[in-house]
Order: structure tokens, then C-alpha cells, then sequence
């Protein structure tokens, strides 16, 4: 007899307490913070789906490796071990550990990019953007149109639109672009996954120009698994097999192993090119520490080797879609809208066409990831135009292409009661939205400004 609810494929081992603040509780926190969730302190909140970055559960086999790890300043063997696993999955000669997926970004762009230049992506998230323009050049988002339309049903709605990609090499000179990187799931075009057609259609753009290709590849197992469901040809493969056929059509890619690594802390810079790789090496030394550390422990390379493994494992990748999709159907069948269709680690609220009497430029999403921690301890992330909104030549601010908020799952952490009630807080929430005002920046830092600028409510 076959299942009818897909239920996690594991027992849990350990638990860990939560807190309930009260309202007046939530309440204070919001004016202490600006008006900012990330400022709020951890046992003020009730479920957090801020991030699953680094948030999510590890599994006895990897707090067993961790046990085992070796604190060898130089040649440590967790490294090559950590080493072994990366080069069996991606097929790249140079691995390179890093403590976290923006340290990747940083080197890897420090040694290609050039004031000027143009990075083409689907969607660069906030780091890699950060990154980009912080080294005087330009991160351009090529997402085909179908991915900026959250209502529309698309099969990979994270593709990138490939004219476009001709036409920025056009403009700009092959010497202008310096690498294209493609992000597996778009995380900021609401978890959408990246066809295989789509990831060979680029990079036979970038070698008829001799432009290395590079994966963004945080999300690579969960996009994988969508490959296996969605397109023509892949259903029998397994998503291993299907990871080293994305991998192969690339050059290198950034690898945030607090997501697709299944760890707390931890990510790698993997790429085929010697030279390239010895002048990241160079600066890793500088900022991160010695080429087989990197900035990580021994039991955190130890970590992520495991969760290379499991996390490609079928019973896992069908469960971790699902309980996604679960919440998504929810929120949907109560009329709230969303990005459709679910995407591989998060529900993202679309806060543009929920709150109509905001204005971006009053950040409708900040309005809506506000309202749900007040009135259900539920922590969110605005992904609109308070994380991307850009100065106009005027003055004024350019919005950022869609108003969103995040409610990103962490990876074997909540039950499906807790997602039944951060349900139950949306659909409350929902049902006043008329109510709910927007907010103007009284502090905010000239780069990542969502991280730690203040907000007050618009009167």
C-alpha cells in the first residue's frame, strides 16, 4: 500500500527547546531592533524561518565524523577526505574550503572581476551581488520573464533568458565580461529551479565567447531533484548522476555547505582552471586561513563530507520538496498569494499583490515579515526592495523586481505541526492586510543594508 503522506525518513535523536514569547514580548523586541528581524535574539522566537542556512539538523553520521575530525593546522586529513567527496560529486580538479558560501563569492571575484565589468546571472542573491559591486562592477539579473511573474506556473522559472546573455556580450565585450554564473535553486527568484537544457544553452553561449561558466550551487541536490520530476528524460536518473551532469557543464562553482552541505558552517570554491585556483589560494591565506583548512575546523570539513552524501539520497530530497510544497498548498488553497510553484526550500509570500496600499518604496514586504512575528512569533525575510532596491539617477529608489517574503524551511529541523501553525499565522495575517502599513529607513549601511538598518512605521 502505498504512502499518502510522505513522512520525514528519519526519527529524531535530540530536541531542543522553544520559546514562547508573549505579544507584548514580540512587541518590544520589534521597537529594540528597529523594526529589524534580524536583530531579534533567538529565544524571541517562536519558529524562525529566516534562513536554512546553516540552520538546519545534522544527522548521527555526521556528529560521528565530527568526533573524528582531525585539527591539523596543515594536511589535515578531514581535508582530503572533504577534498575526495567534492571531486567525486562536481568532477573539479581544484577544491579550495572556505568557512561559508560569500567567502567563495569574495575571493573567486576579487581575483576575476575588474571595475566595469558585468557579471550575468538569473538572479544574483545578496551576497553575491554585495560582492560584485564591491568590486566596482556590475551584477545583472537575466532571469527569463516567465521567473519575475510570481503567479505563473513554469516548470524552471529560474532559467536564464539567453538573448538577453548574447546581448550583454555584445555590449559590454567578452574582455568586459569576465564569468557568467548561473544560481541552483534561484533562491531569490523564489527557490525556482534551473532545467539542464537551460544550463547547456548557456554555456554554449559562453564557449562560443571563451567565458567561463560557474554554478552558484547552494541549492545544486534540491535543483537536481526537480530536473528528475520536471524535465523530459531524467526521471530514471538518479540525482548523483544528475548533479554531475549540472556540474560538468561549468567551469567551478561557489558552494554554500550550510544549505545543500546539510551543516551548520562550512562551503568550498571548486574550479578546473590551475592558475585561477592558485591566485584564489593566495588570498585564502590572507583572510581565511591555509588551503586545508580555509577557515574551518577539521570536524566541520568532516560535517559537510557527510552531508555531500546525504543529501542526494531520494528518500531525503522527496520529503525535503514535499514539506515545502506542503506549506505552499496551504497558504494557496486559503487564496493568499504566492510564487507558484513551490519552490525547493522556501514559500515565498508575495507581499506586492497581498498589500496593494504599500508602495514599494515602503517596503510591502518588511510590512508583511513584521506582522507575522508580531502576531505569531514566526521570524520571515523580506526579499524585495528594503534587500535590493537601488538609487535612481533622480534620487528616488528603483524597486526591486518583486516584493517578497521568505519563509525558508530549515532542513530536518520542524515537525508538520509547526508548519501547520506558521499556516495558521499567514492565514491570520492575511485576513487583515488591508490594515497593515508600511515603513520608511531611519539607519541603514552602504552595503547589505537589510541586515542591520532601522525602520519605523509610516504614519
Amino acid at each position: 500500500m502505498p504512502f499518502r503522506t510522505i513522512i520525514e525518513p528519519f526519527r529524531i535523536h535530540s530536541v531542543q527547546a522553544i520559546d514562547f514569547p508573549t505579544v507584548e514580548q514580540r512587541e518590544a523586541a520589534l521597537r529594540r531592533t528597529g523594526h529589524n528581524l534580524f536583530g531579534l535574539h533567538a529565544d524571541e522566537i517562536i519558529v524562525d524561518l529566516l534562513t536554512d542556512s546553516g540552520t538546519g539538523a545534522m544527522s548521527s553520521r555526521q556528529w560521528a565524523g565530527m568526533l573524528d575530525g582531525d585539527e591539523s593546522y596543515a594536511g589535515s586529513r578531514s581535508f582530503y577526505r572533504f577534498r575526495d567527496v567534492v571531486q567525486d560529486l562536481t568532477g573539479f580538479a581544484e577544491v579550495i574550503p572556505v568557512h561559508q558560501g560569500r567567502a567563495a563569492e569574495r575571493i573567486l571575484f576579487e581575483v576575476l572581476v575588474e571595475p566595469g565589468d558585468v557579471v550575468p546571472n538569473n538572479t544574483h542573491f545578496d551576497t553575491t551581488r554585495a560582492n560584485v559591486e564591491h568590486r566596482g562592477g556590475e551584477a545583472r539579473d537575466l532571469v527569463i520573464p516567465e521567473g519575475r511573474d510570481p503567479a505563473l506556473i513554469h516548470p524552471f522559472k529560474g532559467n536564464m533568458d539567453v538573448e538577453p546573455l548574447e546581448a550583454t556580450i555584445a555590449e559590454m565585450g567578452r574582455e568586459r565580461v569576465p564569468l557568467v554564473m548561473v544560481t541552483v535553486t534561484n533562491n531569490s527568484g523564489g527557490g525556482q529551479p534551473v532545467s539542464m537544457a537551460n544550463l547547456r544553452a548557456v554555456r554554449a553561449v559562453c564557449d562560443r565567447h571563451g567565458i567561463p561558466l560557474f554554478l552558484d550551487a547552494c541549492r545544486f541536490a534540491e535543483n537536481a531533484w526537480f530536473i528528475k520530476l520536471r524535465e523530459e528524460g531524467y526521471a530514471e536518473r538518479t540525482p548523483r548522476e544528475i548533479a554531475r551532469e549540472m556540474f560538468s557543464l561549468t567551469d567551478g562553482c561557489t558552494m554554500s555547505a550550510k544549505k545543500d552541505g546539510l551543516a551548520n558552517i562550512g562551503g568550498f570554491l571548486a574550479l578546473n582552471d590551475a592558475d585561477v585556483a592558485r591566485r584564489c589560494r593566495d588570498l585564502l591565506i590572507l583572510t581565511e586561513g591555509f588551503p586545508t583548512y580555509g577557515g574551518l575546523a577539521g570536524y566541520d570539513m568532516e560535517a559537510v563530507a557527510q552531508g555531500l552524501t546525504e543529501v542526494l539520497e531520494e528518500n531525503y530530497l522527496r520529503y525535503r520538496i514535499r514539506s515545502v510544497a506542503y506549506l505552499a498548498e496551504k497558504v494557496e488553497r486559503a487564496g493568499i498569494p504566492l510564487v507558484r510553484p513551490a519552490g525547493g526550500h522556501a514559500v515565498y509570500l508575495d507581499a506586492r499583490t497581498l498589500l496593494p496600499q504599500i508602495p514599494p518604496s515602503q517596503y510591502p514586504g518588511q510590512a508583511l515579515a513584521v506582522e507575522l512575528y508580531r502576531d505569531g512569533g514566526v521570524r520571515g525575510a523580506e526579499i524585495g526592495s528594503l534587500m535590493f532596491g537601488r538609487p535612481g539617477p533622480d534620487g528616488t529608489e528603483i524597486p526591486a523586481a518583486m516584493e517578497l517574503v521568505r519563509l525558508a524551511i530549515p532542513r530536518r529541523a520542524y515537525t508538520q505541526s509547526h508548519i501547520d501553525f506558521v499556516a495558521e499565522v499567514v492565514i491570520d495575517v492575511a485576513e487583515r492586510a488591508d490594515s497593515l502599513r508600511g515603513f520608511r529607513i531611519v539607519e541603514q549601511a552602504p552595503w547589505l543594508r537589510h541586515f542591520t538598518a532601522r525602520l519605523e512605521p509610516v504614519s
